[in-house]
């Protein structure tokens, strides 16, 4: 093809998909049959899934975008979306709309990025994680809608404040040296949660998702962990104390590939405030209590950032076309950048995966354990790193990887089991030994720290 012709034909393309997609604000029921009509379209590589309901008793539904829908194939990651949590914040709620067409008509049309994309992945899209709130906020209308109004649930809760406190464990067990990674939740968890954070706790549960991003708006900016602050003696105003992670690099690197893929995220200035490249440590900016990102990074392997999309929380319609161009890349690159790091398998002698084995890496002093089936995700910068692998009962092994810019560094360990010897038999003076009495079992010393869920 001509070189002049290149760029004509990709406007082209790219018109015609964006006539295919439906910039309009959509109410529950809307939105439910939006995301059927993509499963209908792409019925071979896509599944919906409720994971509750909310206060009102609507579900909260979730598409899932993968070459088997509906099973975890060893070492392809999870990765999953979560718009309109604040429910008066609807621009996330519409963009993952306009992502699962796009996926979908693009995976249609034969697109070598996104098939592979779907089939090296798999993708969990939820676009509203409480509808009830966005029910209140569409009937004011973006006209009218005031800046609180719908923010919060049914039940007058905000969300992002309702997940439990694991900082706060984590800052205190830091002092006694204790874990900042799979943190157990308070046994009383369950009754200080509303039904969509609930839903949400059991679905991160089930699933071993690797990369995630919550979609915001009321400012432009790629937010990442810790959200809360350390120092909370000052709570009658905003404290600004750069909360970093063990993985604060690797974090700054996920904010900037969705900011400068962003049409304008990475310029710092928007909204009133300016933020350098476009992104901030959640504490900096003001820190948060019980939020949903940094929960996901204390209790989980997955890592989340939050993703403030637009200085108006409820556009107008004729503001969704311009809205979604500028993020359209964005979302695709930010879901591409679960392929990193390393990945592998972790299996005993018989090549029996081994489920909740831990993998530590030399210098972070943040964990993650291996899913069900044995295999393992752990997004990486590129560098060289000593990993090593444990679990109850097994000799912990090491090994030195160096981590490309690329595709993720295949690591597989075989950990052999400890071996349980019995002490030599001991008789006591003038009597009958019994020998299952005066043997006294060895048990392996633990290699993982912190508690397993």
């Amino acid at each position: 093809m001509a070189r002049w012709l290149r760029p004509l034909v990709g406007a082209l393309l790219l018109l015609e998909v964006a006539a295919a997609l439906s910039f309009l604000h959509h109410r529950y029921e809307e939105m439910v049959q939006a995301l059927f009509r993509v499963q209908s379209q792409c019925p071979y590589v896509t599944r919906i899934y409720s994971i509750g309901r909310s206060v009102e008793g609507r579900h909260l539904y979730v598409l899932e975008f993968s070459d088997y829908p509906g099973i975890h194939e060893p070492l392809e990651p999870e990765f999953k979306y979560v718009g309109n949590m604040h429910g008066n914040e609807v621009l996330g709620r519409e963009l993952l709309l306009q992502l699962s067409e796009f996926l979908c008509e693009e995976y249609r049309r034969g697109n070598e990025r996104i098939t592979r994309l779907i089939h090296d992945t798999r993708i969990h899209i939820m676009p509203s994680m409480n509808p009830d709130g966005y029910e209140v906020a569409a009937k004011q209308g973006p006209d009218s809608n005031g800046y609180l109004t719908g923010r919060n649930n049914a039940n007058g809760v905000d969300l992002n404040r309702n997940f439990p406190d694991l900082n706060t464990f984590m800052y205190y067990s830091g002092e006694i040296s204790g874990p900042n990674h799979h943190i157990p939740l308070p046994d009383n968890w369950k009754s200080q949660v509303e039904p969509e954070t609930l839903a949400v706790i059991q679905w991160i549960s089930s699933y071993n998702f690797v990369l995630s991003a919550n979609l915001h708006g009321g400012a432009v900016v790629a937010n990442y962990p810790y959200d809360k602050s350390q120092d909370q003696r000052f709570r009658s105003h905003r404290r600004t104390v750069n909360t970093p992670t063990p993985d604060d690099k690797l974090f700054q690197k996920l904010a900037k590939t969705y900011s400068y893929a962003h049409g304008w995220m990475h310029r710092g200035w928007n909204c009133g405030d300016y933020f350098a490249d476009g992104i901030t440590n959640g504490a900096s900016w003001y820190s948060l209590s019980k939020g949903m990102q940094d929960f996901n990074y204390l209790y989980t392997n997955c890592f989340e950032i939050t993703l403030e999309l637009s200085c108006n929380k409820f556009p107008p319609e004729e503001d969704l076309e311009r809205q979604w161009m500028a993020n359209r890349e964005a979302l695709v690159a930010f879901i591409e950048e679960v392929h990193q790091g390393i990945k592998g398998m972790v299996s005993d002698e018989n090549n029996n995966g081994i489920a909740g084995a831990v993998i530590s890496v030399q210098g972070i002093s943040h964990d993650i354990t291996s899913g069900d089936m044995g295999d393992y995700f752990r997004l990486l910068l590129p560098g060289t790193y000593a990993v090593t692998a444990s679990a109850e009962g097994y000799q912990p092994q090491t090994v030195t990887t160096t981590v490309g810019p690329a595709a993720p560094s295949l690591v597989h360990f075989q950990l052999k089991q400890d071996v349980v010897r019995k002490p030599p038999e001991r008789k006591a003076s003038g009597t009958r030994t019994n020998n299952k009495a005066l043997q006294k079992k060895v048990v392996p010393r633990a290699t993982r720290r912190g508690t397993q869920r």
